[in-house]
């Protein structure tokens, strides 16, 4: 169950084919939440995800693990925070 007052922040090592990089970074890019605050020119690549639920964090993580050229995901961190009255998302 989700709460209107929370606030997710996940972040995941992705790895995609070298030569399909600048397109991967590209979709990536173009997704609302996410950046990528680390890359390698080896295709290897941490991506910062945040959004209202967990449920939108793990949509954005099957939408990056379906981009051609990914060759894998994994979650490295999860946070969720409950966010104080007037506190807003951002």
């Amino acid at each position: 169950m989700s709460n209107a007052n929370e606030w997710h922040v996940a972040s995941l090592v992705v790895y995609c084919r070298p030569a399909q990089l600048p397109a991967v970074l590209q979709a990536i890019g173009a997704m609302d939440g996410v950046e990528v605050p680390v890359k390698g020119e080896l295709g290897k690549i941490v991506v910062a995800i945040e959004g209202p639920t967990q449920v939108a964090v793990v949509r954005r993580i099957d939408e990056i693990a379906l981009l051609e050229g990914i060759l894998s995901t994994t979650l490295i961190y999860h946070e969720f925070a409950e966010l104080e009255a007037g506190e807003e998302q951002q």
